[in-house]
């Protein structure tokens, strides 16, 4: 998506080119696509919000249950190996 509600002034700094050559990409990425997009009102942005932090807590749940399922499964490995 192109307009996240920063000035392009903002996003040049952080990426670390001009102003004048982001401001002529973007203008051509909004003609190429149409520029059929609206940008997000408020209950959309706090929703979009909402759910990025829900999908990274559950990205952390799934890394924390993948290291829970493999430290016992190699407790369980160790403990059929010494039979």
């Amino acid at each position: 998506m192109i307009d996240t509600g920063r000035t392009i002034v903002a996003v040049a700094r952080e990426i670390g080119v001009g102003e004048a050559l982001l401001g002529r990409w973007v203008a051509a990425e909004r003609a190429r696509s149409g520029g059929g997009e609206r940008p997000l009102d408020v209950d959309e942005r706090a929703e979009l919000d909402r759910l990025r932090r829900e999908v990274a807590e559950l990205r952390m749940d799934n890394e924390f249950l993948g290291k829970a399922a493999a430290f016992f499964a190699s407790k369980h490995d160790r403990r059929n190996g010494s039979r």
